[in-house]
């Protein structure tokens, strides 16, 4: 029973089933049905459309499928021709097939829609559309001849206005100025996106939406009454651009619909422009400064400006240059001036100077003016147009030039003559001078050294005829050889050949290093000579100094033994004398005491010769010296009835001295002053303190000295009687000099002819070392000589 029922259960749920999929069957269908007779429908209304105008459909189903075409083939060709629609080129003009090829061929492959107005060969309008539609690719080629050829145009030239518009509102999008265009109510209706940007936009069209202002309320009102003109309004304008001033330059241009404008910012050309004329200025006061004289001419040859130097160059009138005269004007006035050089032909020169303005180099010209100055000219052409002129006064410079090439001749040529071989090498230890005598010298080829070679060939080429390799390393090292500081070398050489050289080696201030050789052979020699014939003069000078010496001594003995017995004899001691007796003895005894006395001065002058004087100092009384100097020529005072005359200072006082040479200075004076006086004429001694100093003056009235003799009055041996009695040996003022100058002084002679001479011997009055200079002695006449000319 069980299984009965459900048996009975299954087949009633699977009638039921059946039921169901069998209405569902029937709806079904019933929908396929009314479906195809809508596609029917729709089928003949697309026939009937495809039927009301000539027409070509051609579809894909896929893109390597074959075309389904329908519709009027002779849209493309008469029904003989029976051209494929397919072969573009029998039917279309090569560059429109080949168009439509590739149209078509994207169209296939990817879909890619296209519209385009053909012309067949056949001269017919045609209206190529491609477009996929539910999977397939449609090509629809239509005539469009009449009405529709003018719909098509009008839609070509809308397409190409419209994208024009594209493409200018891409331009205008990507400019960095604002712009914006409005409508005739003055609203926006559009901005760039540098608009939005200066009003902090997101935006151009949220600026639109917003009415976001840029310019203030001023400048849209100039604006509005503007466009309501139909005029341009243009105008500097401050607005804030995104958050900061600005200087915009507005243009605004009245167009049907309302208004274009744009907005410039000037604020960077503004700030450049005054960074200009800040630059231009500071350049004006620059070249103020300069010496060289500068001149610009625009590009209508018109003076531009000029600095000082220019005025002070050419003194043209301050009023004539601010008119801004032209080139051509400048040059008239000058040559009236006569202040341009002599031209034969002006014209001619004048064209070639203004050549300059259509020339692409520069151009240096030389101008001797007739008042005697040089001038260098430059003419420079200009990027922008015209010519800028340079003028230096080159008249210094030149005289130096020639100056300097004058002198550079001189040396040259004296180089040429000296007999020292010079040298000169660089910093880089060339050789850049030499004269012949270095090369003769070191016996070098000229045409080797002329070609600059190196300080070390230099020393190779010279060394065989050096003593050793030493010598020119020394010269290497001072040439080229790196040291903190720069010192100069002197020495000199032995050659082989025999040759003595001194040489140096200076450093010059420009780096080089300057060689001197000179050949001191012969004074080498000569002084080897001198020193030889030196050491053997002094040898035979002390010989013979010793020999006077010892004579002088052994003289003396005999003397004061021939004395002291004339003394005897004189006193009668040994006997009665008769007159001539009497006469003979006192005739000996003066001349032994004249011997005795010149036997003593040449042994003083020996003891000079050899420095061995020696002072005996202490205080001197003048007035006592004087008078005992006095006593010792009182008896040819008398005998030749002469007056003395003796004049001391009061306010002299002692002063330190050796008092028996200060008396025999003073003696001699007198002994001279004596003998040259005639009878009855003044003798006059005189002593004085001149500041720091004693001085003694001997003055007598006799014939005087000559002129020329006065520089010999006081060597040895020099006598003149000057046609007076006196005798002597010439060496009393000898002996005078020589003792002044053991005490530090000095003596001066005055005599004039007929009148008579002055001695004066100065004295310092301080102590004073005893000294003899040995430039000061006497060497014109030995001590042998004064012993040769006594024997005499």
């Amino acid at each position: 029973m069980a299984f009965a029922a459900g048996a009975v259960v299954s087949a009633i749920v699977a009638a039921l089933a059946h039921l169901a999929g069998r209405r569902r069957r029937t709806a079904r269908v019933a929908r396929l049905r009314a479906a195809n007779a809508d596609l029917q429908a729709k089928a003949a209304s697309a026939q009937a459309l495809l039927a009301t105008e000539p027409q070509i459909l051609i579809a894909w189903n896929s893109p390597h499928g074959e075309p389904e075409i329908e519709g009027d083939l002779s849209l493309i060709a008469s029904e003989a021709e029976r051209r494929p629609v397919l072969g573009f080129g029998s039917w279309l003009p090569l560059a429109t097939a080949l168009q439509m090829e590739r149209r078509v061929e994207a169209l296939r492959s990817r879909g890619e829609g296209f519209h385009m107005a053909i012309q067949s060969l056949a001269g017919r309008h045609l209206d190529a559309e491609g477009r996929a539609v539910g999977g397939r690719a449609i090509l629809r080629v239509r005539d469009v001849s009449g009405d529709r050829l003018d719909l098509t145009r009008l839609r070509e030239q809308h397409a190409q206005i419209a994208a024009g518009l594209d493409t200018l509102k891409a331009l205008l999008d990507a400019m960095p100025d604002p712009a914006w265009t409005r409508d005739q109510a003055g609203r926006l209706t559009w901005a760039n996106a540098a608009y939005a940007r200066a009003v902090e936009a997101p935006q151009g069209t949220d600026a639109v939406a917003a009415q976001l202002e840029l310019l203030d309320r001023p400048a849209r009102v100039a604006a509005d009454d503007a466009r309501r003109e139909r005029r341009i309004w243009q105008g500097q304008v401050n607005a804030i651009v995104a958050g900061a001033r600005h200087m915009l330059n507005v243009l605004d241009v009245p167009v049907p619909q309302g208004s274009v404008g744009i907005a410039a910012d000037r604020s960077d050309l503004e700030a450049a422009r005054a960074d200009f004329a800040r630059q231009m200025d500071s350049h004006a006061r620059t070249l103020d400064q300069l010496t060289t004289a500068v001149a610009i001419f625009d590009g209508a040859k018109r003076l531009v400006f000029h600095n000082a130097a220019y005025r002070q160059l050419w003194p043209l009138d301050a009023a004539f240059l601010d008119q801004h005269p032209s080139d051509g004007e400048i040059l008239d006035h000058l040559r009236a001036e006569r202040r341009l050089p002599e031209q034969a032909d002006f014209r001619a020169w004048k064209a070639g100077l203004m050549a300059a303005y259509t020339s692409l180099e520069s151009a240096e010209h030389i101008w001797h003016i007739p008042d005697g100055r040089t001038l260098r000219a430059v003419t420079s052409p200009n990027s922008q147009g015209g010519v800028t002129y340079l003028f230096d006064d080159v008249t210094e410079r030149q005289n130096l030039e020639a100056k300097y090439n004058a002198l550079y001749r001189v040396q040259s040529e004296t180089l040429d003559t000296l007999k020292e071989g010079v040298a000169v090498f660089g910093m880089d230890g060339r050789l850049n001078l030499f004269n012949p005598a270095f090369a003769e010298m070191w016996k070098l080829d000229l045409a080797e050294l002329e070609g600059r070679p190196h300080v070390d060939k230099v020393a190779r080429l010279c060394e065989p005829l050096s003593p050793s390799a030493e010598t020119w390393r020394g010269i290497r090292s001072v040439v080229s050889g790196l040291h903190d500081a720069r010192t100069a070398l002197t020495d000199r050489l032995t050659r082989g050949d025999g040759m003595v050289i001194d040489y140096s080696a200076a450093p010059l201030p420009d780096g080089a290093t300057l060689l001197t050789f000179t050949d001191v052979t012969a004074g080498v020699n000569v002084e080897r000579a001198l020193k030889e014939r030196n050491q053997a003069l002094i040898d035979a000078e002390k010989l013979r100094n010793d020999f006077v010496h010892h004579v002088s001594y052994e003289l003396r003995s005999p003397l004061t033994s021939i004395t002291g017995f004339i003394e005897l004899l004189g006193g009668e001691m040994v006997g009665p004398l008769n007159a001539k007796q009497r006469e003979y003895c006192e005739a000996i005894s003066k001349s032994s005491a004249a011997l005795l006395a010149i036997i003593g001065d040449i042994l003083d002058l020996a003891t000079i010769d050899r420095g061995a004087m020696a002072l005996e100092l202490s205080s001197v009384d003048v007035e006592k010296t004087i008078a005992a100097a006095a006593l010792g020529v009182q008896d040819r005072i008398d005998e030749m009835k002469l007056r003395l005359d003796i004049s001391v200072a009061p306010d002299i006082d002692p002063f330190v001295a050796d008092v028996k040479r200060l008396r025999q200075i003073l003696f001699n004076l007198l002994s001279n002053a004596v003998g040259f006086s005639q009878p009855h004429q003044v003798v006059s001694l005189s002593a004085a303190r001149q500041g720091e100093e004693i001085v003694f003056t001997v003055r007598d009235s006799g014939r005087g000295i000559p002129r020329e003799l006065l520089d010999r009055v006081f060597n040895r041996f020099e006598t003149h009687t000057n046609g007076s009695r006196h005798r002597g040996v010439g060496l009393g003022l000898a002996m005078v000099r020589s003792f002044v100058e053991l005490h530090g002084g000095r003596v001066h002679i005055e005599s004039v002819r007929g009148e008579g001479t002055t001695v004066t011997c100065i004295f310092p009055a301080s102590p004073v070392t005893q000294r003899l200079q040995e430039k000061d002695r006497p060497d014109d006449v030995s001590i042998v000589d004064a012993a040769i000319h006594l024997a005499h």
